[in-house]
């Protein structure tokens, strides 16, 4: 009974995910969180002009206290009532934290629109799921920013909140996604967000240190099951696993570019600035709009890995924790 009640949070979240997605008529705590954010920077901003790395700790710190003392405080209420509601309310909370069918969801639209050779379309497809400037991008281009955002999003959306929630169940999960979301929205390296977003960068760089590793290593042992090469997912991770500013965002990305034989990544726009960044992966073809659904499928397989994997240490943790 124990290691049932370890287990249901996250088959619940599983199941709800490939179900449900993530609905835009719904409240989303990621949402909540990102305007939290939102509204933190500006106070940060006006308070702390003239020192915005202490200000952008002071804006981490709050986001993360926040972020994770709502569900604590809900969770230890309902367990104390029931342990199937506790448990049922958690899975719906861990639930959240994960994106896969909703990634999948929104990169198949830029699939959809490219295939029909709608490249506006596309486009503005694409721009729903990449940081990076898309007008300039062409077809090819709009395709590969879709295959890279899979890639680099299956640990950053799926996997490492798994990871974490194998732990610690929504609560931690919730600190990890607190701390993601302010890196996608603060974290980025310009002139604008270089001090405000640098602590909640370099905390985002440590926790997904090893899920963005795990989740790699999880992509080439499930590449040749779904037809993909096994051989190069692990050549290509291996060289090219540390082309990015980032220590974690090639790990995933170098894997995946490896296992459907494409070369990724390239100089890109940002706000529009050009930045530099080498080539991930060998160029043994021109990337196609195939790839996207490639890239899905690897990362419902490696999700799937580490899924079964995390279920094993939650059982553990929990049923240890019970007995």
């Amino acid at each position: 009974m124990n290691y049932i009640i370890g287990a249901l949070p996250l088959v619940i979240a599983a199941v709800l995910d490939c179900l449900l997605g993530d609905p835009y008529s719904l409240p989303h705590p990621i949402r909540l969180i990102g305007k939290l954010i939102s509204k933190l920077e500006a106070i940060v901003r006006r308070k702390w002009s003239s020192d915005l790395r202490k200000g952008g700790v002071f804006l981490a710190l709050t986001v993360i206290l926040i972020s994770v003392s709502v569900p604590l405080l809900i969770l230890i209420i309902l367990y104390s009532i029931s342990t199937w509601l506790g448990a049922a309310a958690e899975g719906v909370m861990c639930y959240y934290l994960v994106a896969a069918k909703c990634l999948r969801d929104e990169s198949m639209k830029v699939y959809h629109a490219a295939e029909k050779n709608d490249v506006e379309g596309a486009r503005k497809a694409v721009s729903m799921i990449v940081g990076r400037d898309t007008a300039v991008l062409d077809k090819e281009g709009i395709i590969k920013a879709a295959v890279e955002t899979v890639a680099e999003n299956t640990s950053d959306g799926v996997t490492a909140p798994i990871m974490y929630m194998s732990f610690g169940g929504a609560v931690l999960g919730a600190f990890y996604k607190s701390v993601n979301t302010m890196d996608s929205m603060i974290g980025y390296k310009n002139e604008k967000y270089a001090d405000i977003g640098r602590f909640a960068a370099k905390l985002d760089d440590v926790l997904n240190y090893f899920p963005s590793r795990l989740t790699a290593l999880a992509m080439v042992v499930t590449a040749p099951f779904i037809g993909l090469n096994c051989r190069d997912a692990y050549r290509i991770w291996i060289r090219d696993g540390r082309k990015h500013a980032s220590p974690n965002s090639a790990q995933t990305e170098s894997a995946c570019a490896g296992a459907l034989g494409v070369q990724l990544a390239g100089d890109a726009y940002y706000f529009g600035e050009l930045h530099k960044k080498e080539f991930i992966g060998d160029p043994k073809r021109p990337v196609e709009n195939e790839d996207i659904r490639r890239a899905n499928r690897l990362m419902y397989a490696s999700s799937a890995l580490v899924f079964a994997a995390a279920l094993a240490v939650r059982c553990i943790i929990v049923g240890g924790i019970l007995c």
